[in-house]
């Protein structure tokens, strides 16, 4: 508090920079953490449901699976029928809306990162003014003790914006990497439950084809079969 006092009243604003970073980056580290899910293991499941035809418990497992990654699964699933491009799109749009979602507060994370020591070197700056006003005022007769004193004054808000920087810079590149790996990880969700939808649907396709290719070469037999008998 002694040192909130000397070093005059935008010591006061610093402060609040800190509460303000530290606020942040709390409530962020929270949000990011329960947005975290293990992607592959979402996406075991929800291959087992899709090959099953079971799209509505798909859809009911991604609703209950918090994170942006589930959201894009989501979005992939209740569009199923559609074509692979379509599907890409879906995702591709989701993801850009879940963004959003994950930077926010981060830029005025960074803007303190970058005001805080302008902010202190002001102080400095003013502190400085205001010693060597007083030394004028004395007619520039003091002594090396006030003088030190003054300028000791002025550079606490140098130190504690550099205080109250470095720290939200550390905070800002923590949450920033933190938002990438969330982002690459929303970005293979999508990639995985396009591709799933997509070759399972063309095995059962496929499957389909060979049963009806099946049944017509059998009723061509029992046509042949049955002629042949007529003609014997």
């Amino acid at each position: 508090m002694d040192l909130i006092t000397k070093g005059g009243p935008l010591m006061w604003l610093l402060l609040g920079c800190s509460v303000i970073a530290i606020a942040i980056f709390m409530e962020r580290l929270f949000y990011l953490h329960r947005s975290r899910i293990d992607v592959p293991d979402l996406l075991f499941g929800l291959r087992n449901l899709i090959r099953n035809r079971a799209y509505s418990e798909a859809l009911a497992e991604c609703a209950a699976t918090p994170g942006p990654a589930a959201r894009v699964i989501h979005a992939a699933i209740r569009r199923y029928s559609a074509d692979r491009e379509e599907l890409r799109q879906i995702v591709q749009e989701t993801g850009q809306l879940e963004v959003p979602k994950l930077e926010k507060n981060l830029p005025i994370l960074s803007a303190l990162a970058y005001i805080a020591p302008l902010i202190g070197l002001l102080g400095s700056v003013l502190g400085l003014i205001d010693t060597f006003v007083r030394i004028s005022a004395q007619g520039g007769f003091v002594n090396v003790g006030e003088t030190s004193q003054g300028v000791y004054e002025a550079l606490i808000t140098s130190a504690a914006g550099l205080m109250v920087a470095i720290p939200s810079f550390v905070f800002f590149s923590y949450l920033k990497g933190y938002t990438k790996s969330l982002m690459h990880d929303m970005e293979l969700a999508g990639i995985e439950i396009v591709t799933a939808i997509c070759d399972l649907r063309k095995e059962q396709g496929d499957v389909i084809s060979m049963r009806t290719e099946f049944e017509t070469a059998g009723s061509s037999d029992g046509k042949s079969k049955g002629a042949a008998e007529r003609e014997g």
